[in-house]
């Protein structure tokens, strides 16, 4: 038996994203998690859209929008930034993540880039 035990970086909710798991992750929004809460130096936000995109990448399948699509209609800032690391547009774009983009532009109306 080792000693060796890994401990995971993730608050729920940014677990919730990295295991892309839509049905928790919007159960905990829904009870109240933080949709702004930084962990591991990035927002839930900047979280899934890295997600999303590094996924896609990897597998090759098409990209998808749905985690960032529910971090945004539970009301996260669309243009917070972590110091010293890509904006939601920048990952967007980095990722050629068309959809993330168009989903951006939507709740930033009014709001300026």
């Amino acid at each position: 038996m080792s000693t060796f035990e890994y401990e995971n970086p993730w608050t729920p909710a940014h677990q919730a994203v990295e295991s892309s798991d839509h049905a928790t992750l919007t159960r905990l929004l829904d009870e109240g998690a933080d949709v702004n809460e930084v962990c591991c130096e990035m927002t839930l936000l900047t979280h899934a859209i890295e997600l999303e995109g590094d996924s896609a990448l990897q597998s090759g399948q098409p990209i998808d929008s749905a985690l960032t699509a529910i971090v945004l209609a539970y009301g996260a800032d669309p243009v917070a930034t972590v110091e010293g690391h890509r904006s939601p547009y920048e990952l967007a774009q980095f990722y050629d993540h068309g959809m993330a983009t168009r989903l951006l532009d939507r709740f930033t109306t009014g709001m300026g880039k």
